[in-house]
């Protein structure tokens, strides 16, 4: 139990948190109350590709972060509507475009992770070997959302519905996640959640 407990801390380090707030944009409707998270170096990972993403599928299924694959970015503006999403950076380095034609850029590198809220668009914009593991909170079911002005009808709806996670994808029942989108939520105060019931008996 000791040697696993040592093994986690050499892997998982206290992440540089980068947030971002992303508001609606035209046909995109990004994210007001969610900001996009970045855990700058959180994962200290192996050298060969396949091992590094082996290791953090593992750490985002056993927080219960599912439905995972390994990949690049999609290179078009893009959105999901059904969940949120997680991705944990294996090998390279990539500028991404975070809201829209209109929104912000960021980089990402191995060792990096990006929780994206419902509704926000993401691009790859350029890379070198970027090669990611995406994952869904209790494994949900994503879709993809082009920033269509046919599609808002649907989607803003689809967006109301989604559930905060249960869990932060790397630190569990713990980490900069808690901070950043539970406590500032209106659903931090709800007195339905189960979750924020457990927390405020502390």
């Amino acid at each position: 139990m000791q040697e696993k407990e040592g093994q986690m801390k050499k892997i998982l380090l206290p992440p540089r948190v980068v947030r971002y707030s992303i508001k609606a944009d035209g046909n995109f409707p990004n994210n007001a109350e969610l900001p996009v998270l970045i855990y700058k170096h959180v994962f200290g990972l192996p050298e060969l590709p396949f091992r590094a993403a082996s290791v953090i599928e593992k750490i985002f299924h056993d927080n219960n972060w599912k439905n995972s694959w390994r990949d690049g970015m999609y290179d078009f503006h893009h959105y999901h509507s059904t969940t949120h999403e997680v991705l944990g950076a294996f090998r390279g380095r990539a500028k991404v475009a975070l809201g829209g034609p209109n929104g912000i850029i960021t980089e990402l590198e191995k060792g990096d992770v990006i929780i994206i809220p419902v509704g926000v668009s993401h691009k790859l914009v350029s890379d070198d070997h970027f090669r990611c593991v995406g994952a869904y909170p209790n494994g949900m079911d994503w879709d993809v959302n082009y920033g269509k002005a046919g599609e808002l009808e649907i989607t803003l709806k689809n967006i109301e519905h989604v559930p905060l996670p249960s869990t932060d994808p790397v630190f569990g029942s713990e980490g900069p996640f808690w901070e950043h989108w539970w406590y500032h939520t209106k659903l931090w105060r709800s007195p339905h959640s189960p979750r924020i019931k457990s927390r405020e008996k502390r």
